[in-house]
């Protein structure tokens, strides 16, 4: 898929907002995203959006104001910090079987589920920070992109 035109045209439902792209991530940085988590691959469509644009933000009015698919290096960031918080062991279910690659903004997180290094599903989930709940919201990457853009998706 062309992921760069398939955001493009999604943006034609929302009004007032453009998507923008990164460079690339290059195959080091995705090579050490999937040894950092012990995976054997990334979900196609993940890896395919990788390869083609390192993240995706949101522009309003000219100025950024948030990633729609975070760059590599955050998604490692931000699910290192999640899976290693010692506060997080005593008030979550384990992150473990989750890969964050978004962000509602209020705390709560969207991902794919993984297990034992492997994506079997393309679905999908957004954590609950609040009450620790997972709880699916797209069938795969390209409709979570375009229902979260046009709102379908509300956390």
């Amino acid at each position: 898929m062309n992921w760069k035109e398939y955001v493009s045209k999604t943006n034609l439902i929302v009004q007032g907002t453009a998507f923008g792209f990164n460079s690339p991530a290059t195959e080091v940085v995705l090579q050490d995203l999937l040894f950092q988590f012990c995976l054997d691959e990334l979900p196609l469509e993940l890896e395919e959006l990788y390869t083609q644009t390192d993240g995706i933000f949101e522009i309003l009015d000219g100025q950024e104001i948030g990633d729609l698919i975070w760059p590599a290096s955050k998604a490692v960031q931000i699910n290192r910090e999640y899976r290693n918080q010692p506060d997080f062991k005593n008030l979550y279910m384990s992150f473990d079987q989750l890969f964050f690659v978004s962000d509602a903004g209020n705390g709560d997180l969207f991902g794919f589920v993984t297990l034992n290094g492997k994506f079997y599903r393309r679905d999908i989930f957004v954590w609950n920070h609040e009450d620790d709940s997972r709880t699916w919201v797209a069938p795969d990457l390209a409709k979570f992109i375009e229902w979260w853009a046009n709102g379908t998706i509300s956390v």
